[in-house]
């Protein structure tokens, strides 16, 4: 029973059809799934990854019009990482950004690994790390303008900024089977502490940055709501609902989301934590050549497709 790295992670917009210009344009990622957010089908929930939606791969929004921006604070997820292969490919983004607008830093190390930050339109804060490593079977997203040996490959460290840092590294570690990798001073001054999961890497490493003063993130457009870590299967998620309950977490029980299984709870700082299930994928309805095409529903929201497809704004 481990973790074994990051699932997803899942962040808000304001503008579904601006998000997917910046993440499918821009960026170069696929929309693999376009679909609703299933506690309120009046929102869409849009999924980006791969070419084939591999597990690991998906940046998630929840879009929620007319949402106020974030205010930055502490006890959030602050940063979220995306894996390209090559020092080269870092330098290609780099280029691609000065021609594309995007508010970029200049590039830096984290966790041993160059890096660039940058963020989006809305104010979502994220960075490009190199890892040569990818999993069996992931295919790098097609796109006119990138080469797919420049394409990100997918999900990379997550970083969280807490006020007490302590606790939120004791679920890591004591709960879900973390290890600290190392420890290091940021170019900002901040101590950023690495904990890595399954096999390590990029894609299953936590970023913990203790901030003990100020206030607490406003969420809004541009924060991220939450994080998922993947495990093999439902019956491995069954058994991380007992220990979670066990450690006397208040939880979700373990949910059905058609495209996996997810279990939800929140860690002592607040942070929404989720554990997911790699299966059955995002092909169990749709193709790999069909993916995000359409709008797709799980079945138990079938029957309302038609007031669902009225409330949404069509995208592009």
């Amino acid at each position: 029973m481990k973790i074994n790295g990051i699932h997803h992670v899942s962040a808000l917009t304001a503008n579904a059809q601006k998000n997917v210009d910046f993440y499918r344009q821009i960026l170069g990622l696929k929309l693999v799934k376009k679909t609703v957010n299933q506690d309120d089908p009046s929102m869409y929930h849009l999924f980006y990854g791969d070419e084939v939606a591999s597990p690991g791969t998906e940046l998630t929004f929840f879009e929620i019009p007319m949402l106020a921006g974030r205010l930055d604070g502490t006890n959030a997820i602050s940063r979220t990482g995306l894996i390209v292969t090559s020092e080269e490919a870092l330098t290609f983004w780099e280029k691609r950004f000065e021609e594309k607008g995007v508010k970029k830093e200049t590039a830096s190390l984290r966790g041993g690994r160059p890096a660039l930050k940058f963020t989006d339109p809305e104010g979502q804060q994220l960075f490009l790390t190199v890892e040569p490593s990818v999993q069996d079977g992931a295919k790098p997203p097609v796109h006119d303008e990138i080469p797919a040996d420049f394409a990100i490959r997918g999900l990379g460290p997550v970083e969280l900024t807490v006020a007490e840092s302590d606790k939120t590294i004791s679920v890591l570690t004591s709960i879900l089977g973390f290890t600290e990798k190392a420890r290091e001073q940021s170019n900002d001054g901040e101590i950023v502490t690495i904990f890595e999961s399954g096999q390590g890497g990029a894609g299953t490493e936590i970023h913990v940055i203790e901030k003990a003063e100020g206030p607490a993130e406003r969420s809004g457009r541009g924060s991220v709501h939450h994080v998922a870590f993947r495990v093999a299967d439902a019956e491995e998620l069954e058994k991380w609902y007992d220990k979670i309950d066990k450690a006397g977490f208040t939880n979700s029980g373990v949910v059905e989301r058609f495209y996996f299984k997810a279990l939800y709870f929140r860690e002592p700082n607040g942070i929404l934590f989720e554990i997911s299930t790699d299966g059955p994928g995002f092909t169990v309805d749709e193709s790999v050549d069909e993916l995000g095409d359409q709008l797709a529903l799980p079945p138990f929201l079938e029957h309302k497709r038609a007031e669902i497809e009225q409330r949404l704004v069509p995208i592009k």
